[in-house]
């Protein structure tokens, strides 16, 4: 009987366990953020929303008067702009609206909110002046042909995005960043960062991808 009962609440906690596991996933990318943006999580924990943070299904998104929050979606590749005054709550594929103004949304090419959900990593580790990052070439070695098409396909969506994107966004570049970045095509990976800083020059994250990249591209 003690057998029993010991087996079924293993059951139930793997069972309650995973699903408490599935409401935490993390669901979207902050890309963009200006003005007043705050979160509450599920748990009732509030904050401030912060430039290229992770959403976590559940979280609700309380943008004031004169914000402004840019999301993109892991799954459907999909990206929102919220314009406040407005709230929404993070789902899984999209935002829920509470209140204000509804998003402007865009669909994204295929695979560039698998790319973006690596730019908190690659900005992080530049921050702290890491090394290579699960790089999957040195820089002596030559692409193969799978693996060149994969760049010329994240090429071709960084153009797209260019012209589908309004001028200051760095969404293009920062997926275009990611995709050579496991190549470790340093040269090119200069060449968008300096896009970048063109586009916003006083963006602290932006400086800090530009700074590693110098070190790194010197050695």
């Amino acid at each position: 009987m003690k057998r029993h009962l010991a087996s079924l609440l293993f059951v139930v906690t793997a069972v309650t366990g995973g699903s408490a596991l599935a409401q935490v996933a993390d669901a979207a990318l902050v890309n963009m953020v200006s003005g007043d943006v705050s979160y509450v999580s599920q748990a009732g924990t509030p904050g401030k929303v912060q430039p290229f943070m992770k959403l976590r299904e559940g979280d609700r998104i309380i943008v004031a008067a004169g914000g402004q929050v840019r999301i993109v979606f892991f799954e459907g590749a999909r990206q929102e702009l919220w314009v406040g005054p407005a709230s929404f709550r993070a789902g899984k594929t999209a935002a829920e609206a509470i209140s204000g103004k509804a998003a402007e949304t865009r669909n994204l090419p295929a695979g560039v909110a698998q790319r973006m959900a690596r730019i908190p990593e690659l900005i992080q580790y530049a921050k702290l002046g890491g090394g290579q990052l699960r790089g999957r070439l040195t820089r002596q070695q030559k692409a193969s042909l799978d693996q060149q098409a994969t760049l010329d396909q994240a090429r071709a969506g960084y153009e797209k995005m260019r012209q589908d994107m309004p001028a200051n966004d760095v969404t293009p570049e920062l997926y275009l960043y990611a995709a050579l970045y496991e190549f470790l095509l340093y040269d090119e990976m200069k060449v968008v960062v300096a896009e970048m800083r063109r586009k916003q020059p006083d963006d602290e994250d932006v400086k800090a991808l530009d700074a590693w990249l110098r070190r790194r591209a010197s050695r």
